[in-house]
């Protein structure tokens, strides 16, 4: 299985929308979705958030995203935060948290890989993803 996810903002914070794009055997789904008052992070974990949420049973998942905040939260940051009660290296809370718990819930029900792609440099999953963002953005504003 294949996803690609993206997030995106109008203003930071402002208006903000998700995608989704899946692809498994000959099949694919889009999700989007967004938030009226929101921030670029917030939306990046959502996307993700609501793609692995979407799948109905274990999988084998690469998640293809252009948020080094996603990629590197899930494979580099996450342990430490947990040690620490989800506290930085400088004791502050960590952002998001909420949403950073609900995204570790769900990868611990798949066997999820982290694929990191340059954003807006024509990889055609990320452009998807990309453009469903935008659609849920647009959704978020009322168009």
């Amino acid at each position: 299985m294949t996803i690609y996810t993206d997030g995106a903002c109008k203003g930071n914070p402002g208006p903000g929308g998700w995608g989704a794009w899946i692809r498994w055997g000959g099949h694919e789904k889009e999700l989007c979705g967004g938030e009226a008052h929101t921030t670029n992070n917030r939306m990046e974990l959502t996307a993700v958030i609501e793609a692995l949420g979407a799948l109905r049973r274990r999988c084998r998942v690469t998640v293809h995203t252009d948020s080094e905040y996603v990629r590197k939260g899930m494979t580099e940051w996450m342990p430490a935060w947990k040690k620490r009660g989800w506290r930085t290296a400088d004791g502050k809370p960590v952002k998001n948290v909420e949403l950073w718990q609900r995204l570790d819930a769900l990868r611990d029900k798949h066997e999820v890989h982290w694929r990191w792609v340059k954003g807006h440099a024509g990889d055609a999953g990320n452009e998807r993803a990309d453009a469903l963002a935008n659609r849920g953005a647009a959704m978020a504003q009322g168009r």
